[in-house]
């Protein structure tokens, strides 16, 4: 145990502990020594957000096996100093550096799962003139809601989608059935005119990335591809915490493209492959996009709340307007069809969903700050940033916590940023080189720093809350 002072072994075990009255006791020790117990000096609350005096509980104490407050991802944000909204460019969201780090782990996470599966990634312009648009029919459907900038007499718009995009990369060159399956990827930057009433937080913006992808191929692929679709999907989704999650079969819409047969066999394909990969579609007559029906995917949280994520759409349209084409097997020119599809729909929404269920404290793979380094005193300070090194070097994101504040002060402030493991160094530690790790339930083991590193190292190259939880 390192050579803690009195004020201090108290503090831990008051935090280490976790009966209600020792929460209690931690929330007004930290109470007091923030001043909040003066409401007149406490922050205004932000838009649909708690105050901390509604819950006489630590803001962050863990949450494994108990069910989430009324904690809104809107509030989270801006408690763990992830993102911030501005009411000057509404749907806009400014990422900071610890939400963008949640960002980019889901990002290369998602684009090595990707490429595993076979997508070869590609990136799009994000401005395109009108004919363009007017071309593949988004125009006239969704001109709404298209970011319009006018370029002397040219009208150019921001892309909601990057679909017709992909389209253009496959119709350059001449493709062969013998290439098809074709599948392209992007995590491409979308633009929405959306209503300002039906903005939300991080989850519904006028801004945001997709990860958009789509799959060029023969009628007889069809099925097979959009199993495999879903296959992928329902690993990732597993990886992220969500073993379970509900599938709907959205139907032909009142206003549509193409003939009632060619619709009855895209609903049938869609339908056949998710029972091929043992789902049982609840069925949405008329929600279907115009181009083609489509499979939606909802994820279940720990509250038993649903929400829209993944989607599968099969299009004839789309090809046909753009003049996609291959060379069949007989020597004939042929029509691919077109799947669509994505696993987060954003990737804003997916770590709203995330921070919501896991109340803020994320899987230490997903954590912006995986490790917190705190030196006892400032004697051990050079050592801490050894040590932070050591980690950072390894591919373990650390952060100092070793300001003029009390070592129980900076337990209780990596707490409440939702740290997952503190790596204390005192005089002990530095002069054996070890380090004493303390995880957010209170539990501590002292390590040599080698050891340390290797076991957070392989902590975070789990990749995933399932592979980190066997």
């Amino acid at each position: 145990m390192p050579p803690y002072t009195a004020h201090e072994r108290a503090s831990i075990s008051c935090i280490d502990h976790h009966g209600d009255r020792s929460r209690r006791i931690a929330f007004w020790s930290r109470a007091l020594e923030t001043s909040v117990l003066q409401p007149e000096k406490a922050p205004p609350a932000t838009d649909g957000a708690f105050s901390v005096f509604d819950d006489p509980r630590p803001r962050f104490s863990p949450r494994k096996d108990t069910a989430m407050d009324d904690l809104d991802h809107r509030n989270l944000g801006i408690q763990l100093k992830l993102w911030h909204l501005q009411d000057d460019a509404p749907g806009m969201v400014f990422w900071h550096p610890r939400g963008y780090a949640i960002y980019r782990v889901l990002e290369d996470y998602l684009r090595r799962k990707m490429r595993q599966a076979g997508y070869a990634e590609v990136q799009t312009p994000q401005l395109l003139p009108k004919e363009f648009w007017s071309r593949s029919g988004h125009w006239d459907k969704f001109r709404e809601h298209m970011f319009r900038v006018e370029d002397g007499e040219q009208t150019m718009a921001l892309k909601p989608m990057s679909c017709p995009c992909h389209v253009q990369i496959f119709n350059k060159g001449l493709r062969s059935w013998r290439e098809l399956p074709i599948r392209y990827a992007e995590f491409g930057a979308c633009h929405r005119n959306e209503p300002s009433g039906s903005l939300h937080g991080i989850m519904r913006t006028r801004a945001f990335e997709q990860d958009d992808a789509h799959v060029f191929c023969r009628e007889q692929d069809v099925e097979d591809e959009v199993a495999r679709f879903i296959a992928l999907l329902g690993e990732v989704y597993r990886d992220l915490g969500f073993p379970d999650y509900e599938v709907a079969l959205s139907t032909r819409p009142a206003v549509r493209a193409g003939d009632d047969a060619t619709w009855d066999w895209s609903e049938a394909k869609l339908g056949d492959a998710a029972r091929q990969c043992g789902l049982a579609p609840q069925i949405n007559p008329g929600e279907g996009a115009f181009y083609g029906p489509k499979l939606e995917f909802a994820l279940r949280d720990r509250l038993g709340r649903s929400w829209q994520c993944g989607t599968v759409q099969l299009d004839s349209v789309l090809p046909q307007r753009l003049d996609a084409s291959y060379i069949a097997a007989d020597g004939s020119r042929a029509r691919p069809l077109m799947i669509h599809h994505a696993i987060f729909g954003s990737f804003g929404r997916i770590i709203a969903i995330l921070l919501e269920h896991h109340g803020g404290v994320l899987p230490f793979w997903l954590s912006p700050d995986q490790v917190a380094v705190a030196p006892i005193s400032k004697d051990q300070a050079a050592y801490g940033a050894d040590v932070a090194a050591a980690f950072e070097d390894a591919g373990i994101r650390a952060v100092a916590y070793d300001g003029a504040d009390t070592l129980s002060r900076r337990i209780v402030a990596a707490h409440d940023m939702a740290v997952p493991v503190m790596a204390i160094v005192g005089g002990r530690e530095m002069r054996d080189g070890r380090v004493s790790l303390r995880e957010r339930d209170g539990s501590q083991a002292g390590v040599p720093l080698a050891e340390a590193v290797s076991r957070l190292q392989a902590r975070a190259r789990s990749g995933a809350l399932g592979a980190e939880a066997r």
